[in-house]
């Protein structure tokens, strides 16, 4: 086990909607503040060379959360960008990681990188049974490379990269933008300005037969530190909470907690992106004893709440 403790930690996207919750953790763990760095995109675009060699100098460990990520619109929107900004970013990382003989390296990656009609659950060994999903395809593959790359660098350098697959995430902090976030924060917002304007019906992209799940932040953040601590094989793992709920059923979920009475209108127009998502997480809890420990309604309560009194 890897006692982080007296290591120098770098966490790209750590000042992020997960990247804030994997700080809090490695404090929790007791790894002084001093230890952790934080680059932030605005000072260091870790899209060059230069600024990655600068960012990993000096660290033990590096856990990789940045990328440019979005919804399925953001996705179709800026599908060149998201190819090349995260696979920029993690590949070259990596390289200077290996370069400064970093001892281990943490690359998150995407439940999007999974095949369009994978088998549900997904399991690690369908990884490469298929093409994604196209909305979402080109963010998907830049962050399936960077598995190539660590078990590359694993069987030629013997460099300590572990590679994980986060489902889709929830929670407090989340992204609540209209352009880019994903489907419960943009359905919480579509509610919650309903009300506001006194609005008797929200509309909701696709047919809502599609099925997705969702893991509470914290419990993947504790994943990721779990991992971090325990896991040092090149297998992919997924983590997941092992539940799976239609986006139908979401909407009417969401809407109840929320006290929203009125009309949803179905846009049949609009994609529902991959049909089903839902991970088969056994190896997390045999590799590394992870399982979630958030109930989904608790984890949307909390969620609300937080989004409800950061507007005002």
């Amino acid at each position: 086990m890897l006692d982080l403790r007296n290591k120098k930690i770098l966490v790209t996207g750590g000042a992020g909607f997960l990247g804030g919750f994997v700080v809090n953790k490695l404090l929790e763990r007791e790894v002084p503040k001093k230890n952790i760095i934080i680059p932030r995109s605005k000072d260091m675009d870790l899209r060059k060379w230069k600024n990655c060699v600068k960012a990993v100098k000096n660290q033990d460990v590096i856990i990789h959360l940045a990328g440019i990520v979005g919804g399925i619109g953001y996705n179709r929107e800026i599908p060149g960008q998201m190819f090349y900004d995260n696979l920029m970013m993690g590949t070259q990382l990596i390289e200077a990681s290996r370069l400064a003989k970093i001892q281990k390296f943490v690359a998150i990656g995407t439940i999007c990188a999974y095949p369009k009609q994978t088998p549900v659950p997904f399991a690690e060994t369908s990884l490469w049974r298929g093409y994604p999903e196209e909305t979402n395809a080109p963010y998907g593959l830049a962050k399936k490379m960077l598995l190539v790359q660590s078990q590359a660098y694993r069987q030629q350098y013997n460099f300590n990269a572990i590679y994980l697959l986060p489902v889709n995430l929830y929670g407090p902090r989340d992204n609540f933008n209209t352009e880019t976030s994903h489907v419960i924060p943009a359905l919480i917002k579509k509610v919650a300005d309903a009300q506001k304007l006194k609005q008797n019906y929200i509309d909701v992209w696709g047919t809502g037969r599609a099925s997705r799940e969702f893991l509470y932040v914290e419990d993947c953040a504790e994943g990721i530190i779990l991992a971090t601590e325990k896991y040092d094989k090149p297998d992919p793992v997924n983590l997941g909470a092992n539940r799976e709920i239609k986006i139908k059923d979401l909407t009417t979920l969401i809407c109840k907690l929320m006290n929203f009475k009125d009309e949803i209108r179905w846009d049949p127009s609009k994609p529902d992106g991959q049909p089903r998502r839902c991970l088969d997480t056994t190896l997390a809890k045999k590799e590394f004893g992870f399982r979630a420990s958030t109930n989904f309604e608790q984890g949307l309560k909390k969620t609300i709440e937080w989004y409800l009194r950061s507007r005002k």
